[in-house]
């Protein structure tokens, strides 16, 4: 999730000091891949710590009079920094952000760790200063040394507490060393040929490119970059560069770690503009006003009504559909149940991806969803695989998603790729998309909302081309094929396709057709988000989609994918619905409400009907479930229209003005 660097230095040997800040920036920089929102550094250059820490991506930090007057000295460059990706704790309030500085310690995190609540009930004797989860890391550790426990003890202990990826690098108040310690091996460390210098990155490819991009290539030899596996951790000596691994999960603690008189942390990071930090922990159910709830019930009530499908649950307003004369409609006429090549297929296909050599065989596609935390699983626990998890972010990503693949990346001890976008020019993008749409609504230019994700497949294609690895998994569940966004841009329904990503080439030109129709009607279209979704469509639409779904060889079985995440992970569900899909994507609950109340159906409808046509589910079970999981999300709504600063009250009146298609 965020990324974590760091670079130590001894002075007077071959690599001059210009050379290793080149190096450092480099670090910093490629970090920010991970996260943009806020970054910072910590450094023992000299008499105690130095901290800096900002609200402001890793670009503006590296540019910032702090960082240069720091690594301008004349001396041994010794430094750890973070690129952060907001999860707990508002960027805004810079406590929130890292390096995280308590009890002597200063260090940088990524990962989530999900039980922080209760952890932070059974330790209530310690203080909590922040919002932050890494708060645990240096409130544990001090706890557990003054219980008189050594480094390895400590850490194993701290561990133990936590449920949830975390990697840690860590300097002491009272001790010349770095720590280094992850529970899912998302830590990659490098020592210069002459052990004068020693690098760390989140990710392998930073550290091979960081190296690279400053001609460093005489200097590191990257083919000796260490995997710190999970249950690991390395204490790196800050005088002599001594480096030293162990497992700690195993009981190993470290020989060389010396406590030195304890020096002082200098935070130099600018005042906050908040004048209290004291943590709130805030939980409210929202509440819309009466108006927009009888509105919404009266939606229900003609909805209800309407006429559907004796055999599904797609109602007369579905886009291109007709019905027999016995009640069956055109899409029920013409599915063929699904088939799928078997798992004993999949799994000799994944054995010629196989390596012997420690190296990852594949990457797994991971949104956090029901779907691909499943793939994970079945990847990693059932057929042994080494794979590497793969997310991009762009800005939609619930933090409970978030939460769900820390979790499995924890249990399963895989290591994860974050990808984050902007999120802040993500998210005004959306806000321009959608303040256009609402000036001239139209069900079929819906999917401009989801535009900024699209860019998924292009990252993927990439990092398969860094990491130098064929194999990509998704968990890409053909139930979950719509229909309605295509149709409601005109487009007619292909019932013979074998993929959810796959229209013809004429229809791609005509939605093309569709879409530059509706931008020359509603010029607000025309805005800075313009390149953003073009790119997205090309993306989208036209670079190659050369993935291996796992759901062509095994049947998607609700029951049995559900059972497998709450019994082995904990997985965690929005308090909000009663479903288990699109929890993760925030934009879900804002985009049904209005396919619902203005055609009366959602996503849902389209889901449960194709759960109908495979027999996993009786139709009247379908017709329950899609109108309970059509409710009003209103929290996530509210949420939704928070997140990219549109006022919640306006939107949802102007969406309630919309002309409804079953009242026609």
């Amino acid at each position: 999730m965020c990324g974590i660097l760091g670079l130590i230095e001894l002075a007077g040997y071959s690599v001059t000091h210009k050379k290793t800040r080149q190096l450092t920036d480099r670090l910093f920089v490629l970090a920010e891949s991970r996260g943009k929102e806020a970054s910072g550094f910590a450094t023992k250059m000299g008499a105690g710590l130095t901290v800096y820490k900002t609200n402001q991506s890793i670009r503006y930090l590296v540019k910032s009079a702090a960082y240069k007057k720091t690594l301008g000295q004349n001396q041994a460059i010794k430094i750890i920094g973070h690129s952060r990706l907001v999860t707990d704790g508002r960027a805004s309030v810079n406590i929130n952000n890292q390096p995280f500085v308590k009890h002597g310690i200063a260090g940088v995190h990524n990962g989530i760790i999900v039980n922080k609540d209760q952890i932070w009930e059974k330790y209530l004797n310690e203080n909590r200063e922040s919002e932050l989860d890494s708060e645990l890391i240096p409130t544990l550790l001090s706890h557990f040394f003054k219980e008189g426990d050594d480094i390895g003890t400590s850490l194993k202990k701290m561990y133990g507490e936590f449920y949830g990826m975390t990697t840690i690098a860590l300097f002491f108040e009272a001790t010349n060393h770095l720590l280094l310690a992850t529970n899912n091996g998302a830590l990659y460390y490098l020592p210069s040929r002459d052990h004068s210098v020693f690098i760390f990155s989140s990710e392998s490819i930073m550290l091979k490119k960081a190296v690279q991009q400053a001609n460093l290539n005489a200097v590191f030899d990257t083919e000796e970059i260490v995997h710190m596996t999970p249950g690991r951790a390395c204490s790196v000596n800050l005088s002599s560069l001594k480096i030293e691994d162990i497992d700690f999960q195993n009981g190993e603690t470290f020989s060389d770690w010396n406590v030195s008189e304890k020096g002082v942390i200098n935070d130099i990071s600018e005042p906050d503009k908040h004048s209290s930090h004291n943590f709130v922990k805030i939980e409210k159910e929202f509440a819309p006003n009466q108006e927009f709830t009888t509105f919404f019930r009266e939606c229900e009530n003609h909805i209800t009504d309407l006429t559907r499908c004796n055999k599904c649950v797609l109602p007369k307003t579905f886009p291109f559909i007709d019905y027999d004369e016995e009640g069956t409609c055109n899409f029920c006429r013409s599915y063929h149940k699904l088939k799928f090549k078997g798992a004993d297929i999949f799994e000799k296909r994944m054995e010629n991806h196989r390596r012997n050599d420690g190296k990852p065989d594949c990457i797994v596609s991971f949104s956090g969803g029901r779907d691909s935390c499943f793939s994970l699983h079945y990847i990693k626990k059932v057929l042994d695989l080494n794979p590497i998890a793969y997310s991009y972010d762009w800005g939609m990503v619930t933090d409970l998603a978030r939460r769900n693949q820390a979790r499995l990346c924890d249990k399963l001890g895989v290591e994860h790729i974050y990808i984050s976008a902007d999120i802040p020019k993500k998210r005004k993008n959306i806000q321009r998309n959608v303040l256009a749409w609402l000036k001239w609504p139209n069900l079929g230019t819906i999917p401009l909302f989801m535009a900024g994700d699209k860019q998924y497949f292009y990252y993927a294609n990439k990092l398969r081309k860094d990491y130098q690895i064929d194999a990509l998994i998704m968990g890409d569940n053909m139930l979950e094929s719509t229909n309605f966004k295509t149709g409601f841009c005109g487009i007619k329904p292909v019932f013979d396709r074998e993929k959810n990503y796959h229209i013809p080439l004429m229809s791609k030109f005509k939605m093309l057709g569709f879409y530059s129709k509706e931008y020359l009607s509603n010029p607000s279209y025309l805005n800075r988000s313009l390149l953003d979704t073009t790119k997205a469509f090309l993306s989208y639409y036209f670079i190659p989609h050369n993935f291996i779904n796992i759901f062509d060889y095994i049947e998607w079985k609700q029951p049995m994918i559900e059972k497998i995440l709450f019994d082995e992970y904990d997985w965690e569900i929005s308090p909000h619905t009663s479903t288990t899909w699109r929890i993760g994507d925030g934009t879900a609950a804002f985009y049904n409400y209005i396919y619902y109340t203005v055609a009366g159906f959602t996503e849902n409808d389209t889901f449960r009907s194709n759960q109908i046509r495979e027999g996993h589910i009786t139709r009247e079970e379908g017709l329950k479930k899609a109108t309970e999981e059509n409710k009003a999300q209103w929290n996530n709504i509210k949420w939704y229209c928070d997140t990219i600063d549109i006022d919640f009250d306006e939107t949802i009146k102007i969406i309630n003005q919309i002309p409804k298609l079953y009242k026609k």
